[in-house]
């Protein structure tokens, strides 16, 4: 059964002006039901403008994502690696989802997108919100034969990848903030979250979520963001144009799916240099919070294991993922 939001979304998705009657002809509903549906949009948090007495339109309009081009956008290696793409409307969470399903066999991945989250995560218990079909959230489940001390590290390698799909995408100046936090223009772009399941010393079933605000992103006091920074999108930078969502979602598997290849065949090393290069903490003063303790520090990059280097007190010493939150001071 469809889902009467996405078949509203549709109609409204060009931009243009439509009156409440004919969307209700086209929607085989009253209009009474088409405002209930605009008023679902906009609970999503999607700017529908009503026009007049009777007519509603998205300004600007939205591009919808598209599995079919998703797919088509795809280079060689991740076409043939890809067993499943899935795009949702609205889901719990794409991690989710995917972490409920048959683990893909080796060499293969599953993949799946949604216009909307109302489950979405982001670490330490954080939600991770985005307006629907304004962002992009996506997740890819892999199997992996790596596992051991260097798996933590492999959310900075789905980091690396991010980034250097976002320069593919034509979106440069990306940072990253350790252990997992995409960063523009000194606010919080986008996210990292990576779920493994398996027993020990088998296979591991690796569900890799990655949210990125293109269009729109929550307003700051929607959910508490980590470190304290503002949200920032690609199309509300200075000079800003954001790249298609749909071009971008192919992007980010077709980097994902050849980072996570030399990840499991060469670990973390491969990707030292370049998550360093694009350090947004390296440098700067920072206030660290673990285990109800409280110290303030200089970050000094992370160490060839990924752990995050700080400089306090007169010596340096070593944080591991998981323990601490980060927050740059002003």
């Amino acid at each position: 059964m469809s889902d009467p939001r996405r078949a509203l979304l549709s109609l409204l998705a060009d931009g243009a002006e439509h009156a409440g009657p004919a969307l209700g002809a086209a929607l085989g509903c009253t209009r009474a039901a088409v405002w209930k549906q605009v008023a679902a949009l906009r609970a999503m948090g999607l700017a529908v403008e009503t026009r007049g007495r009777q007519g509603y339109c998205i300004p600007g309009g939205v591009e919808l994502l598209d599995a079919g081009r998703i797919g088509a956008a795809l280079g060689p290696p991740a076409r043939q690696a890809l067993v499943a793409l899935e795009v949702a409307f609205s889901i719990d969470s794409t991690s989710g989802y995917l972490l409920g399903q048959s683990m893909p066999g080796f060499g293969e991945v599953a993949c799946c997108l949604a216009e909307y989250q109302d489950g979405g995560r982001g670490r330490r218990g954080r939600r991770w919100l985005s307006p629907v079909a304004r962002g992009l959230c996506l997740s890819l489940g892999v199997r992996l034969e790596r596992g051991g001390h260097e798996l933590p590290t492999l959310s900075l390698v789905a980091g690396v990848a991010v980034v250097r799909a976002l320069e593919v995408a034509g979106a440069g100046g990306v940072l990253l903030k350790w252990p997992n936090d995409v960063i523009l223009g000194g606010g919080k772009l986008g996210g990292i979250l990576v779920d493994v399941a398996g027993e020990p010393g088998g296979p591991l079933h690796v569900v890799i979520g990655v949210g990125i605000n293109v269009h729109g992103a929550p307003a700051a006091g929607d959910l508490t963001l980590a470190g304290g920074l503002p949200p920032a999108s690609l199309a509300h930078e200075p000079g800003g144009r954001a790249p298609s969502r749909n071009v971008l979602a192919a992007a980010l598997i077709d980097s994902l799916v050849a980072a996570v290849a030399e990840f499991d065949a060469c670990g973390f090393a491969p990707f030292v240099d370049a998550w360093r290069h694009a350090d947004f903490l390296a440098g700067r003063a920072i206030d660290l919070e673990a285990s109800g303790r409280h110290e303030s520090g200089v970050a000094r990059g992370i160490a060839d294991d990924g752990t995050l280097l700080i400089e306090s007190g007169g010596g340096r010493r070593r944080v591991v993922a998981g323990e601490v939150t980060l927050r740059p001071r002003s």
